[in-house]
């Protein structure tokens, strides 16, 4: 696993290249993450960062929270993950990460939380066929038949049936780093990312 930023998403716009083609990019807000907590083989059996994001005022959060988070400074966070690399040496608890470790033109992985969209049947859910809608018929949008006759005489396990759509971890590969504004915490990546406007991604280098 690499080191990456947790961030949260703006929104999407378009920029121009060089040779005046349209780049449609989404514009990501990564850190400044503070390191929490290392995670040592020797402790904890793996090695990992632990960073904070999206300072938060400390009477919001319960007090082992607010202890853990004082160890690395004054600040409480609202947002606390875990980025598994063997670069933890390089970093000390209450160091911040910000969008510098980034460089224009990398690739990076970017996971999100899609868009959910409540309950949903199998067609808007898996892409189903429909039945005949001419009148008279008896089949338009339902599922039909789930299961086998006297032998196994059961539904399997996995079956795509009607059910919450959306609202899952969503990971995204080789997304390309366009641009970025290191002072404003700000990349462009070209392509979408999963979710909605402000909200809450991990950036990992591919």
């Amino acid at each position: 696993m690499a080191l990456g930023l947790i961030g949260k998403k703006v929104g999407m716009t378009q920029i121009f290249s060089p040779e005046g083609e349209i780049i449609p990019v989404t514009v990501l807000q990564v850190g400044p993450c503070a390191v929490v907590q290392k995670k040592t083989v020797e402790k904890d059996g793996y090695q990992a960062l632990q960073l904070g994001f999206a300072e938060k005022k400390a009477e919001k959060f319960t007090k082992p929270l607010q202890g853990h988070c004082k160890k690395a400074g004054d600040k409480v966070y609202a947002v606390l993950k875990e980025f598994r690399t063997p670069e933890i040496d390089k970093y000390e608890v209450g160091d911040e990460i910000t969008a510098s470790i980034f460089e224009t033109g990398e690739s990076v992985v970017v996971s999100g939380t899609s868009k959910g969209s409540g309950f949903a049947g199998n067609i808007k859910r898996w892409g189903f066929s429909r039945g005949p809608m001419s009148h008279g018929s008896k089949f338009h949008r339902v599922v039909g038949s789930i299961g086998a006759s006297a032998y196994p005489a059961k539904v399997f396990k996995g079956k795509k049936m009607p059910g919450h759509l959306g609202s899952r971890t969503v990971s995204v590969r080789g997304l390309q780093i366009v641009d970025k504004n290191d002072q404003e915490h700000i990349i462009l990546v070209r392509g979408a990312v999963p979710g909605a406007r402000n909200g809450l991604v991990t950036v990992r280098k591919a």
